[in-house]
């Protein structure tokens, strides 16, 4: 993949492959949670979360279709980063979803995310300012349509965040999205499965027998999927992005939940991505921000968003908002 290479070419040790999920889709492999055996690390890219979280690597690449970069970050209690779409090249990477795939990172703190991030695509001003400060930042919270999963680990996490930000000097404040944006989670799930289906139509037709139940379900869902649904869901996003950049002449960043709550019990599952579904199809840059514990000790955290192609301001007040909530 050109994002190893490019790694190469600035001097980066790659020390192996770690363990997806299949196709990067939902049937899992054998990575465990570090901070507990019994749970899941999330997935897609559970390998690289686990990796990074139990301190084998201090940098890894993930990809994110629908959550795979930002809820095995939250499971495993690291920094995850999915930049704006199309911000790291996504040659040599076997395609999922043409519109939504991104290749992402893991780090311990986001400054080391900015640093990998910078270096690989030679944005040098991805690079963490240490001269910026959170007073006076306005930053919104979004609940999402999506809030009725939330679990209350991560009610917990959006109020702490918001009074932790707020007595740092921040401006936080609620926002609600325009009622379009209700219908961007299912848009996200169908766009998905539409281009997964003919993604996978080698596979499906050549190799029926070796792939999971999982897959062949995604796959003949996507195929059921007329056309011009999926171009209507299309335009829904594209009508959606305009109305999200718009929301930045009265936020500087955005908060949300990750997840529904902490890692669920068991290794059968990955967890639910539905509170990143909307937010990969916006194609705008998100960044996990760990700092909480729920209530079986397993990591909580929140997720700071920002416009698109923003990618410098959203690490900055990211890191900003990294050091707060980590201070406490």
């Amino acid at each position: 993949a050109a994002c190893v290479a490019a790694t190469r070419a600035v001097g980066g040790l790659i020390l192996g492959k770690t363990v997806t999920t299949e196709f990067a889709t939902y049937h899992p492999g054998k990575t465990s949670n570090p901070h507990n055996l019994h749970y899941t690390p999330g997935g897609s890219s559970s390998g690289s979360a686990a990796a990074v979280a139990s301190n084998m690597v201090p940098l890894a690449f993930g990809t994110q279709t629908a959550g795979s970069v930002i809820r095995p970050a939250a499971f495993c209690g690291i920094v995850g980063y999915k930049p704006s779409f199309g911000m790291i090249s996504r040659a040599g990477v076997k395609v999922l979803a043409e519109s939504l795939d991104t290749v992402g990172m893991f780090a311990r703190t986001v400054a080391d995310a900015a640093m990998f991030a910078a270096a690989l695509t030679g944005r040098s001003n991805l690079a963490i300012s240490e001269n910026s400060s959170v007073c006076h930042m306005r930053i919104g919270i979004c609940r999402t349509y999506e809030w009725d999963n939330a679990l209350p680990e991560t009610d917990a996490a959006i109020n702490t965040a918001q009074r932790l930000l707020e007595h740092a000097g921040a401006k936080v404040f609620d926002i609600s999205l325009h009622r379009d944006f209700s219908l961007l989670a299912q848009a996200q799930t169908e766009i998905m499965a539409y281009e997964a289906a003919r993604s996978f139509s080698y596979e499906y037709n050549a190799h029926l027998n070796k792939i999971s139940p999982e897959l062949i379900e995604m796959i003949k869902a996507g195929y059921l999927i007329d056309p011009e649904c999926y171009d209507a869901h299309q335009r829904l996003a594209q009508q959606c992005r305009i109305l999200f950049a718009d929301m930045f002449s009265e936020v500087d960043l955005i908060i949300a939940p990750s997840t529904p709550g902490e890692s669920p019990y068991g290794k059968e599952k990955t967890g639910n991505p539905v509170f990143n579904r909307i937010w990969t199809l916006l194609g705008v840059p998100c960044i996990h921000i760990p700092f909480m514990r729920g209530p079986n000790e397993l990591p909580v955290g929140v997720q700071t968003i920002g416009k698109f192609g923003s990618d410098a301001r959203t690490l900055n007040i990211s890191n900003l908002v990294f050091k707060i909530l980590n201070k406490s």
